[in-house]
């Protein structure tokens, strides 16, 4: 809309340098209809705002104190313009170059002899206008102060390079509302914005510090007083649907009045509100909402401030309170002022201290303006000039301005123009006169580290619907340790779904994004949230398992060496002489080896016990082999031996069955030495057999030289079978071949069987197979050859004689 070029101040006091303002003293102005035939009429403002004229009062008291003090610019006053932007940006920039090239009426003829331009100019109160002013002043490097505007487009100097606030950027806002948002435990949440560059760009920078604190928002609604009713109803519709149960208001006060109106027609309660600093410590709000829409609503609001020491403050006092500050000898009748007095109580627009923070801005970007022109003008104990600075000199300086408040706050603008971000945390609670009060219950503070900006008191926290229990909006519960989290398909992330982590992976965090995998000698427990050493699995002799075969080992030991004994003390008799007693000791011996040698398998395997166990097993079975075959060959040789003219057992005396079990027990051991020479047996962890064991075992090094042991053991055990098969019916009445035939069936039945059971047996069953096979022949061969024997020795002696052995022979 086009204006008047004249435009007037509404405030003014002369001075060596000007400061500018520019304030919305009217809410609104008069719309009248262009015809564009004639020149347009003026603007005609209406709707006075209080509020723009105590922030005016803010700028003219701190010039008032600054011109009085004698230590801040002594010898230089300061003066003012004032000037009412009507909330239009048009005349916002047309008031704004007004105070730029002096567009004023000289009132009288005398020459004007110092700069008619302002140093500095305090305003705008909203971000839009102030961007409009900021873009229009900016060529001419006069700096633009706002104690209001909160945009954070407006940090950026590129386009604003002299804008500067003393109220923080809603980019610390944005993060400190994330932050405490995500400090709740809210990740699902819906937000309403003002449709303007205020709510659009602070909603984009919570939205993007949300993001970074994984908090999803179901829905981001723009909102405007002037919206029509059916958007506004779309907007509802979206707000009954949603599943979140918090909204973030970054509105106005003015559109979450229309809001309340709305939201109690259609019954929507309950939700819990987070507000800016916008709205959050407006009492107008809390006095409209009776409903209790907005209770236990939380926010950030600019600090409560301070300021002290003026005379005008103390006759305000004594105004509002009907009270007087009285001295030592004063004898008035009315009565004295404490100062404690509650502002609260006053039912007065100019006792409203809800606002001071922001008068305190004001108050803030005056003195900032005056310590630049202190150090610029070389002030002292006078200042050495009253010529106002160059404007770019003075920007420059401003922005580096650094001076402590008579309240001892620090004042400092960073790169950026904005001061440091510090927020008290307000939240509505509901008094006993049902009335709502705003309770500080909490800081922020981004000068401090990131983990403790954010400072709350919680038991102090009234929350919606009037309960002492944090609300939860979330779109998924959640994950518990021992899950993780997986993203539902289609939905934000803050949507999903908890999978179990898989066997050897834990998470031991809540809504852990992704398992972890155990360490190689770890498995996870039941609840996939802990690692836990594997379990060591070996056949040990503290095991029942272990405990019996070692039993079953000795008892078999034991049993050979009584058989031993029993052969030795009978050594004499005809049955022990006629069987060869020399192999049968022997092989008594080495069938106590076999036993023993079983107990080589249990226990924990080590490097010594791993190339023992295998090799002393082959070893003494070929030596117990060795010895049965020697007994086979002499049976059939004693027979041969027996026939007319044969002459055969000076072939197989005892000698040669010396040299024979000897040769066979040689072949073995050189097998032996070979296999451990080559790749010899070691101790092994075999984690592949189960996931959640480890499993210490032998491994065999050569696989060749553990069946060239076995195979060779067989074949002496074929050959032996088949010999004594072939004897077992030669006459005899102790004829020693088929007890031989029997131990040997037994004997190859055991290995055959044992072959597959070892192949499938899982870890500690696989020695276990193996000892029962060694035990279980040895066991075939003692009772076999040697029982008969032992029965007959015992407990039949009148058999043992040598009639009785060769009287069946005669009898042939």
């Amino acid at each position: 809309m086009w204006m008047e070029p004249s435009v007037y101040p509404q405030l003014s006091k002369d001075g060596d340098i000007i400061i500018g303002g520019i304030f919305s003293f009217h809410s609104s102005w008069e719309v009248t209809d262009l015809i564009y035939l004639v020149k347009p009429q003026p603007l005609k403002c209406m709707s006075l705002d209080v509020k723009a004229l105590q922030y005016s009062q803010s700028l003219m008291f701190a010039v008032e104190e600054i011109n009085n003090s004698s230590s801040l610019l002594p010898g230089v006053s300061l003066g003012y313009t004032i000037y009412d932007s009507c909330t239009s940006k048009a005349v916002g920039v047309q008031v704004a170059m007004a105070l730029v090239n002096g567009n004023e009426k000289l009132v009288s003829s005398e020459v004007c002899t110092k700069p008619a331009q302002v140093q500095a100019i305090i305003g705008e109160t909203f971000s839009s206008a102030s961007m409009a002013i900021a873009k229009s002043i900016g060529p001419f490097s006069i700096p633009l102060i706002s104690h209001y505007a909160t945009c954070e487009c407006l940090s950026d100097k590129k386009k604003y390079p002299s804008f500067l606030r003393t109220i923080p950027s809603d980019y610390h806002q944005s993060r400190a509302l994330a932050e405490m948002v995500r400090h709740f435990g809210w990740t699902w949440v819906g937000a309403i914005r003002r449709d303007d560059d205020y709510g659009n760009s602070g909603m984009a920078a919570f939205t993007q510090a949300a993001q970074q604190w994984d908090i999803c928002l179901e829905y981001s609604l723009p909102f405007f007083k002037t919206y029509s009713q059916e958007k506004v109803l779309r907007i509802i519709e979206q707000i009954k649907s949603s599943t979140s149960r918090v909204i973030v208001g970054f509105v106005d006060p003015s559109d979450i009045e229309i809001l309340l109106d709305v939201f109690l027609e259609h019954n929507i309660t309950g939700y819990q509100w987070v507000g800016t600093e916008a709205w959050i410590l407006n009492p107008l709000l809390a006095t409209l909402d009776k409903h209790n829409i907005l209770q236990g609503a939380i926010g950030l609001a600019v600090p409560k401030a301070k300021v002290t020491g003026s005379a005008i403050f103390t006759k305000y006092w004594e105004t509002i309170f009907h009270c007087k500050y009285k001295a030592k000898n004063d004898s008035e009748d009315s009565p004295s002022c404490t100062g404690e007095e509650e502002l609260s109580e006053m039912n007065n627009i100019f006792s409203d201290m809800s606002l001071m923070p922001y008068f305190n801005n004001v108050y803030k970007g005056v003195y900032a303006i005056a310590h630049t022109l202190h150090d610029l003008l070389g002030c002292k104990e006078t200042c050495s000039t009253k010529k106002q600075p160059d404007p770019l000199t003075f920007l420059e300086q401003l922005r580096m301005v650094r001076f402590k408040t008579k309240e001892g706050e620090e004042i400092y603008f960073d790169k950026n123009g904005d001061p440091a971000a510090r927020y008290e945390v307000i939240n509505w609670q509901t008094s006993k006169e049902r009335q709502h009060e705003f309770v500080t219950v909490g800081l922020y503070d981004s000068t401090f580290p990131v983990n403790s900006r954010l400072t709350l008191n919680l038991s102090s926290i009234v929350w919606a619907q009037n309960t002492n229990k944090v609300p939860i909006s979330v779109c998924s519960e959640s994950c518990p340790t021992g899950t993780r989290k997986a993203v539902q398909k289609g939905k934000p992330v803050c949507c999903f779904d908890c999978i179990p982590c898989a066997e050897g992976e834990i998470s031991n965090i809540t809504d852990s994004i992704k398992c972890e995998q155990c360490y190689q000698d770890y498995w996870s427990n039941t609840h996939r949230n802990e690692c836990i050493k594997k379990e060591i699995e070996y056949l040990s002799y503290e095991e029942t398992m272990g405990i019996l075969l070692t039993a079953v080992s000795i008892v078999g030991a034991f049993m050979t060496l009584i058989i031993l004994i029993i052969f030795f003390k009978y050594k004499n008799t005809p049955i022990v002489k006629a069987h060869n007693s020399e192999l049968s000791f022997l092989l008594l011996f080495s069938l106590t080896l076999c036993f023993l040698c079983s107990l080589t398998f249990i226990g924990q395997p080590s490097e010594w016990s791993c190339m023992l166990r295998h090799t002393a097993f082959g070893i003494n079975f070929v030596l117990c082999i060795s010895c049965v075959l020697g007994k086979t060959i002499v049976v059939l040789m004693a027979f041969r031996a027996t026939l007319p003219g044969s002459n055969v057992m000076k072939w197989f005396g005892p000698p040669q069955q010396r040299l024979s079990v000897l040769a066979f027990t040689l072949i073995q051991v050189l097998i032996c030495v070979l296999w451990l020479i080559i790749s010899p047996p070691f101790p092994f962890k075999n984690q592949k057999l189960y996931k959640d064991k480890i499993i210490l075992e032998c491994h065999l090094g050569s696989s060749i030289g553990f069946w060239a042991v076995l195979g060779y053991i067989g074949l002496l055990a074929s050959l032996c079978f088949l010999l004594a098969f072939l004897a077992r019916k030669l006459p005899d009445n102790f004829n020693e071949a088929k007890f031989i035939t029997f131990s040997m069936l037994i004997f190859c039945a055991v290995w055959i069987t044992f072959i597959p059971s070892y192949v499938s047996s899982p870890g500690k069953f696989t020695v276990a197979v193996e000892i029962f096979a060694i035990l279980a022949s040895s066991f075939g061969l003692l009772f076999c050859i040697f029982l008969p024997k032992c029965y007959i020795i015992i407990l039949k002696p009148e058999k043992n004689t040598k009639k009785q052995l060769i009287g069946k022979i005669q009898n042939k």
